[in-house]
């Protein structure tokens, strides 16, 4: 049973190798430059959808406030008129803006937390890109330099080597 186990481990072995010599890596590289390139789109629209939840969150904020002001204002109008009904009322609707300030200032500071992390691994992916996208222009110069000497070497023909050496041959016989 071993050494079945042994054998489909080595056939596996032999055909993974031969997948992979036939697969082009710059095929490869490529296809992980777009994938990362999708990625990183992805990643720079959350990043938009974030900074948007934040100047609404904001704008939340600066109205609570100065809907809270207007309160204060009106609190001591009622004190004043010794109108206590129409204080519980404010009051009321003071804590409610209060809370709902509290809440909108929590939620930023998480969205704002979750920003940072966002542009920390955006900044990661984009230096990763440039890595890949350098990796791959390496490796298709090097490929087009193999091409190019690959075509050099398959330009001469089999009568030009016949005629060099029959002129190096006439240069050393007359030497």
């Amino acid at each position: 049973m071993a050494l079945i186990t042994r054998l489909s481990r080595l056939f596996q072995a032999d055909f993974h190798a031969v997948l992979d010599s036939i697969e082009e890596p710059d095929i490869q590289l490529r296809q992980a430059v777009r994938e990362m390139e999708f990625d990183l789109q992805q990643d720079e629209q959350n990043l938009s959808l974030l900074q948007h939840e934040t100047e609404q969150l904001s704008m939340s904020i600066d109205e609570s406030g100065s809907k809270l002001t207007a309160f204060d204002e009106e609190l001591d109008i009622c004190f004043t008129a010794k109108k206590d009904d129409l204080a519980r009322d404010l009051i009321r609707r003071k804590l409610e803006a209060e809370a709902a300030r509290n809440n909108a200032e929590k939620s930023l500071q998480k969205i704002t937390a979750r920003s940072e992390k966002l542009r920390h691994r955006i900044d990661q992916h984009r230096q990763q890109l440039d890595n890949m996208r350098q990796k791959l222009d390496l490796l298709v110069d090097d490929h087009n330099d193999r091409n190019f000497h690959d075509a050099a070497y398959s330009t001469i023909r089999n009568e030009d080597i016949e005629i060099a050496f029959l002129r190096e041959k006439q240069q050393r016989s007359t030497s």
